[in-house]
Protein backbone atom coordinates (compact mmCIF):
# COMPACT_ATOMS: atom_id res chain seq x y z
CA UNK A 1 0.00 0.00 0.00
CA UNK A 2 0.90 3.63 -1.05
CA UNK A 3 -0.62 6.93 0.38
CA UNK A 4 -3.18 4.37 1.05
CA UNK A 5 -3.65 3.08 -1.97
CA UNK A 6 -2.69 -0.51 -3.46
CA UNK A 7 0.70 -0.97 -4.68
CA UNK A 8 1.62 -2.23 -8.11
CA UNK A 9 1.85 -5.74 -7.08
CA UNK A 10 -1.57 -5.69 -5.78
CA UNK A 11 -3.07 -3.55 -8.55
CA UNK A 12 -1.87 -6.97 -10.71
CA UNK A 13 -3.20 -9.49 -8.36
CA UNK A 14 -6.37 -7.65 -8.30
CA UNK A 15 -6.53 -7.30 -12.07
CA UNK A 16 -5.63 -11.01 -12.34
CA UNK A 17 -8.40 -12.10 -10.10
CA UNK A 18 -10.64 -10.31 -12.69
CA UNK A 19 -9.83 -11.56 -15.61
CA UNK A 20 -10.25 -15.11 -13.98
CA UNK A 21 -13.50 -14.43 -12.57
CA UNK A 22 -14.79 -13.06 -16.11
CA UNK A 23 -13.27 -15.49 -18.10
CA UNK A 24 -14.77 -18.35 -15.88
CA UNK A 25 -18.40 -16.54 -16.02
CA UNK A 26 -18.37 -16.19 -19.76
CA UNK A 27 -17.34 -19.14 -20.45
CA UNK A 28 -19.69 -20.77 -18.39
CA UNK A 29 -22.16 -19.02 -19.52
CA UNK A 30 -21.11 -20.10 -23.13
CA UNK A 31 -21.12 -23.77 -22.51
CA UNK A 32 -22.45 -24.48 -19.71
CA UNK A 33 -20.11 -25.31 -16.08
CA UNK A 34 -19.59 -28.53 -16.61
CA UNK A 35 -17.78 -27.85 -20.00
CA UNK A 36 -14.95 -25.98 -19.05
CA UNK A 37 -11.76 -26.76 -17.27
CA UNK A 38 -9.29 -24.89 -15.40
CA UNK A 39 -7.07 -24.64 -17.77
CA UNK A 40 -9.88 -23.29 -20.36
CA UNK A 41 -10.19 -20.67 -17.80
CA UNK A 42 -6.60 -20.06 -16.90
CA UNK A 43 -6.21 -19.35 -21.11
CA UNK A 44 -8.85 -17.35 -21.76
CA UNK A 45 -7.12 -15.07 -18.87
CA UNK A 46 -3.78 -15.64 -20.34
CA UNK A 47 -2.23 -17.24 -17.35
CA UNK A 48 -1.15 -21.05 -16.26
CA UNK A 49 -3.54 -23.11 -14.43
CA UNK A 50 -1.13 -22.87 -11.72
CA UNK A 51 -1.95 -19.27 -11.41
CA UNK A 52 -5.42 -19.81 -11.04
CA UNK A 53 -5.26 -22.60 -8.52
CA UNK A 54 -3.18 -19.65 -6.80
CA UNK A 55 -6.56 -17.61 -6.45
CA UNK A 56 -9.66 -19.77 -6.77
CA UNK A 57 -9.90 -23.21 -5.46
CA UNK A 58 -12.86 -23.76 -7.62
CA UNK A 59 -14.97 -22.49 -10.81
CA UNK A 60 -17.66 -21.72 -8.93
CA UNK A 61 -15.82 -19.70 -6.65
CA UNK A 62 -14.01 -17.73 -9.77
CA UNK A 63 -17.45 -17.35 -11.15
CA UNK A 64 -18.90 -15.71 -7.40
CA UNK A 65 -16.11 -13.71 -7.05
CA UNK A 66 -17.05 -10.64 -9.31
CA UNK A 67 -20.59 -10.63 -7.41
CA UNK A 68 -18.88 -10.44 -3.89
CA UNK A 69 -16.15 -8.15 -4.46
CA UNK A 70 -18.65 -5.61 -6.12
CA UNK A 71 -20.13 -5.51 -2.48
CA UNK A 72 -17.07 -5.06 -0.57
CA UNK A 73 -16.65 -2.85 -2.98
CA UNK A 74 -19.60 -0.99 -2.35
CA UNK A 75 -18.48 -1.30 1.88
CA UNK A 76 -15.52 0.46 1.05
CA UNK A 77 -17.17 3.07 -0.96
CA UNK A 78 -20.08 3.92 1.66
CA UNK A 79 -16.68 4.67 4.21
CA UNK A 80 -15.42 7.32 1.53
CA UNK A 81 -18.42 8.91 1.14
CA UNK A 82 -18.98 12.52 2.44
CA UNK A 83 -20.09 12.64 6.10
CA UNK A 84 -22.86 14.88 5.38
CA UNK A 85 -24.57 12.84 3.08
CA UNK A 86 -27.50 11.22 4.19
CA UNK A 87 -27.62 7.62 4.98
CA UNK A 88 -29.37 5.95 1.97
CA UNK A 89 -28.39 8.18 -0.57
CA UNK A 90 -24.45 7.52 0.32
CA UNK A 91 -25.73 3.79 0.67
CA UNK A 92 -27.46 4.03 -2.84
CA UNK A 93 -24.33 5.47 -4.30
CA UNK A 94 -21.21 3.12 -3.00
CA UNK A 95 -23.81 -0.13 -3.87
CA UNK A 96 -24.93 1.24 -7.57
CA UNK A 97 -21.29 2.20 -8.02
CA UNK A 98 -19.55 -1.19 -9.04
CA UNK A 99 -21.81 -1.38 -11.71
CA UNK A 100 -21.16 1.26 -13.98
CA UNK A 101 -19.33 -1.12 -16.35
CA UNK A 102 -22.80 -3.29 -16.56
CA UNK A 103 -24.34 -3.05 -20.08
CA UNK A 104 -27.10 -0.63 -21.12
CA UNK A 105 -28.55 -2.43 -23.35
CA UNK A 106 -28.69 -6.13 -22.00
CA UNK A 107 -28.42 -8.83 -24.39
CA UNK A 108 -30.92 -11.59 -24.53
CA UNK A 109 -29.04 -14.73 -25.03
CA UNK A 110 -26.41 -13.69 -22.33
CA UNK A 111 -29.59 -13.21 -19.39
CA UNK A 112 -30.29 -16.57 -20.43
CA UNK A 113 -27.50 -18.27 -20.29
CA UNK A 114 -26.74 -16.79 -17.00
CA UNK A 115 -30.14 -17.59 -15.88
CA UNK A 116 -29.48 -20.93 -16.28
CA UNK A 117 -26.25 -20.79 -15.05
CA UNK A 118 -27.64 -19.87 -11.56
CA UNK A 119 -29.51 -23.02 -11.46
CA UNK A 120 -25.92 -25.11 -10.63
CA UNK A 121 -26.35 -26.21 -7.43
CA UNK A 122 -22.52 -25.61 -6.62
CA UNK A 123 -23.37 -21.89 -7.99
CA UNK A 124 -26.14 -21.48 -5.14
CA UNK A 125 -23.80 -23.11 -2.59
CA UNK A 126 -20.80 -20.55 -2.92
CA UNK A 127 -23.23 -17.73 -3.37
CA UNK A 128 -24.50 -18.72 0.19
CA UNK A 129 -21.54 -19.48 1.66
CA UNK A 130 -19.73 -15.65 0.82
CA UNK A 131 -22.98 -14.33 1.89
CA UNK A 132 -22.30 -13.85 5.59
CA UNK A 133 -18.82 -11.88 4.84
CA UNK A 134 -19.92 -9.56 2.58
CA UNK A 135 -23.31 -8.55 5.12
CA UNK A 136 -21.11 -8.56 7.77
CA UNK A 137 -18.26 -6.05 5.94
CA UNK A 138 -21.67 -4.14 4.80
CA UNK A 139 -23.35 -4.09 8.24
CA UNK A 140 -19.50 -2.52 10.03
CA UNK A 141 -19.34 0.46 7.04
CA UNK A 142 -23.19 0.92 8.07
CA UNK A 143 -22.40 0.96 11.32
CA UNK A 144 -19.11 3.19 11.17
CA UNK A 145 -21.15 5.35 9.26
CA UNK A 146 -24.00 6.10 11.86
CA UNK A 147 -22.28 5.55 14.73
CA UNK A 148 -23.76 2.43 15.81
CA UNK A 149 -22.59 -1.21 16.62
CA UNK A 150 -22.23 -3.49 14.15
CA UNK A 151 -22.13 -6.61 16.66
CA UNK A 152 -24.88 -5.41 19.16
CA UNK A 153 -27.26 -2.94 17.10
CA UNK A 154 -30.02 -4.04 15.29
CA UNK A 155 -30.13 -0.62 12.85
CA UNK A 156 -26.49 -1.46 10.49
CA UNK A 157 -27.54 -5.26 10.63
CA UNK A 158 -31.15 -4.78 9.46
CA UNK A 159 -30.30 -1.98 6.55
CA UNK A 160 -27.22 -3.81 5.02
CA UNK A 161 -29.80 -6.99 5.29
CA UNK A 162 -32.17 -4.93 3.31
CA UNK A 163 -29.51 -3.52 1.05
CA UNK A 164 -28.28 -7.09 -0.19
CA UNK A 165 -31.74 -8.43 -0.32
CA UNK A 166 -32.75 -5.01 -3.14
CA UNK A 167 -29.86 -6.47 -4.95
CA UNK A 168 -30.98 -10.29 -5.05
CA UNK A 169 -34.67 -8.61 -5.90
CA UNK A 170 -33.22 -6.39 -8.73
CA UNK A 171 -30.87 -9.20 -9.78
CA UNK A 172 -34.12 -11.62 -10.25
CA UNK A 173 -36.20 -8.78 -11.89
CA UNK A 174 -33.32 -8.23 -13.83
CA UNK A 175 -32.86 -12.06 -15.33
CA UNK A 176 -36.78 -12.55 -16.19
CA UNK A 177 -37.99 -8.99 -17.30
CA UNK A 178 -39.26 -9.14 -20.62
CA UNK A 179 -39.01 -6.82 -22.62
CA UNK A 180 -34.92 -7.13 -20.86
CA UNK A 181 -34.02 -3.88 -18.84
CA UNK A 182 -30.73 -2.82 -17.53
CA UNK A 183 -29.83 -3.77 -14.45
CA UNK A 184 -27.94 -0.35 -12.64
CA UNK A 185 -31.30 1.72 -13.00
CA UNK A 186 -33.41 -1.23 -12.18
CA UNK A 187 -31.49 -1.49 -8.81
CA UNK A 188 -31.25 2.09 -7.75
CA UNK A 189 -34.98 2.20 -8.01
CA UNK A 190 -35.37 -0.96 -5.75
CA UNK A 191 -32.79 1.38 -3.23
CA UNK A 192 -35.03 3.95 -3.53
CA UNK A 193 -37.87 2.56 -2.57
CA UNK A 194 -36.20 1.16 0.63
CA UNK A 195 -35.05 4.64 0.98
CA UNK A 196 -38.67 6.10 0.90
CA UNK A 197 -39.81 3.10 2.89
CA UNK A 198 -41.65 0.85 0.63
CA UNK A 199 -44.55 3.01 0.37
CA UNK A 200 -47.71 1.46 -0.28
CA UNK A 201 -48.30 1.81 -4.33
CA UNK A 202 -52.40 1.07 -4.10
CA UNK A 203 -52.78 4.39 -1.97
CA UNK A 204 -50.83 6.57 -4.60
Amino acid sequence: MTNGQPGLRERKKAATREALSWAALRLAAERGLENVRVEDIAAAAGVSPRTYNNYFSSKAEAIVFRHRNRILRAAEALRARPAEEPLWEALTQALVEPFDGAEAEPDQRWIAAIRLLLREPSLQAELSRGGARTRAELTAAVAARTGTDADRDLYPKLVAATALSALQVANEHYLTADPVVPFKPLFAEALRQLAAGLPDPSSA
